[in-house]
């Protein structure tokens, strides 16, 4: 069973676990479980996407109950009219905070993208980022004697593949979990020590206008057991509080995607 956190009759919201799939793919062949049949299976009616989450990814997926309300939603993503707002864990201490305009060239597939010769021109990516804390851990992992790791807040203003994880790696603080773009050691004792066994990125809040309504929607997902265990090691319990699931007085802003 998923977590749905936002239901009315065009609309359902459910906060992804990481390490789901969104939809069947050919890529995953072997793969049984998936978002959009297993909300469609709980509320017993056909979802339709709006946008996606990276597997390993967790937090708010937004769908549509009906085509035409998922191709509303679609436009919003593609118009930059939606707000996605992460919060990430990275190695090491980013104290600052600051606008990310570093352009990305678009990431091929091993397997689906495997002919393709043709050179891709690096695309706008703008992400904007938050220090919310750093913490220290007397805890040697590769070759540093203490672990450092920082919350961060992060908002994409574009939406290009693994944008966020790639400027933040960019920034020399690379998620933790990443195995992609991240620092292997580091993750291996992230695991071992701390518990943080999958990437550290999660899907806080999303925030748009209700395509049919035209009301000011803000949905939230909480953290599962692996954040939750984290930030009470590092002390951080305070700074993610907990916070109505859903809301409909906050102004969305207008100029976000997502990752």
């Amino acid at each position: 069973m998923l977590e749905i956190i936002y239901q009315d009759e065009w609309l359902v919201a459910v906060n992804k676990p990481a390490g789901w799939l969104v939809h069947r793919s050919w890529l995953d062949r072997k793969e049984k479980v998936f978002v959009m049949q297993t909300v469609r299976d709980q509320i017993g009616q056909h979802v339709f996407t709006a946008h996606r989450l990276d597997r390993p990814t967790s937090g708010v997926l937004l769908m549509g109950l009906s085509s035409d309300v998922g191709r509303l939603l679609s436009q919003q993503f593609e118009h930059h009219q939606i707000q996605k707002t992460y919060h990430a864990v990275l190695r090491g201490w980013l104290e600052s905070s600051g606008t990310l305009d570093y352009p990305l060239v678009e990431e091929l597939d091993k397997i689906a993208d495997k002919f393709a010769t043709e050179t891709r021109a690096a695309q706008p990516a703008v992400t904007d980022y938050q220090a919310l804390a750093t913490a220290e851990l007397p805890q040697p992992v590769g070759r540093y004697p203490t672990a450092r790791y920082s919350l961060v807040e992060l908002s994409p203003k574009t939406g290009r593949k693994h944008q966020l994880r790639r400027h933040m790696s960019h920034l020399r603080h690379p998620m933790i979990g990443d195995t992609t773009h991240g620092d292997l050691k580091q993750n291996r004792g992230a695991a071992e020590h701390f518990g943080m066994n999958r990437l550290m990125l999660h899907a806080s809040c999303l925030s748009l206008t209700h395509p049919v309504t035209g009301e000011p929607l803000v949905i939230r997902a909480g953290l599962d057991p692996v954040w939750q265990n984290m930030m009470n090691q590092f002390g951080w319990q305070a700074l993610i509080p907990e916070v109505p699931r859903v809301e409909f007085s906050a102004e969305p802003s207008q100029d976000s995607v997502s990752e």
